[in-house]
């Protein structure tokens, strides 16, 4: 026989197990210092630099 479940009680523990993976995902994106921030920003800058200069520039057909 198939076991019997309370639908209320599933659906809260499916909305706190969502809401923590939510908040993990603030933690990270958010919880992060100054200088963690700057530093990816400088990472990121740096990476596209490198990738425009690396662009092949192809003639325009008309």
């Amino acid at each position: 026989m198939a076991e019997i479940i309370n639908l209320n009680r599933a659906r809260k523990a499916k909305a706190k197990t969502d809401a923590k993976a939510v908040a993990a995902a603030n933690r990270a994106a958010h919880g992060r210092t100054k200088t963690e921030r700057h530093a990816a920003e400088t990472e990121r800058s740096r990476v596209s630099r490198l990738l425009d200069g690396a662009k092949l520039d192809t003639p325009e057909e008309s």
